[in-house]
């Protein structure tokens, strides 16, 4: 699931809340029993907090992570995006199209030299090179792409850093 990025609000959460989003992150596809009692609550009360949880934007999507390798999703690139002009209407032309390349897998807008972010993952480097010629610089609002190749991921994680009131 993509969601358009929306402007930060804080929501009170308990450390019950912690602890049942901290099972979640583990595992989502357990019951509700099994996170109740690794979170120390009884059946109902958890599930009401998931549902408030959710209902108040907490918990925005429940998925699977798929291993990429078994789908032969070996080659990982971040670019370094500059637009020839980063104005409003290009960075928003940017934004859309980027929204339809399901190769691009993470994109920032950030600050510095360059204008964005993206994470890019594809099967080999012949598939990179056709991402970065048909769908990348034809795009024309993009004056300059410095890739970087990842080599080996030490690290992975789709949870959050949790921290206990």
């Amino acid at each position: 699931m993509v969601r358009q990025m929306q402007r930060s609000r804080k929501i009170h959460l308990d450390v019950a809340d912690m602890r049942i989003l901290r099972e979640l992150q583990e595992d989502a596809a357990r019951s509700v029993a099994e996170i109740a009692k690794a979170a120390g609550l009884s059946q109902t009360p958890c599930w009401r907090r998931i549902k408030r949880l959710k209902d108040e934007g907490v918990l925005s999507a429940t998925v699977a992570v798929v291993d990429r390798h078994a789908l032969g999703l070996d080659f990982v690139s971040y670019a370094f995006i500059k637009l020839a002009l980063p104005s409003r209407s290009n960075m928003e032309e940017f934004d859309r199209a980027v929204m339809h390349w399901p190769e691009v897998v993470s994109c920032e807008r950030i600050t510095g030299q360059v204008d964005y972010l993206i994470k890019v993952i594809v099967e080999d480097m012949r598939a990179y090179d056709d991402f970065l010629r048909n769908r990348l610089l034809a795009l024309e609002l993009v004056s300059d792409v410095q890739s970087r190749i990842v080599i080996s991921t030490v690290k992975t994680s789709t949870g959050l850093p949790l921290i206990e009131a």
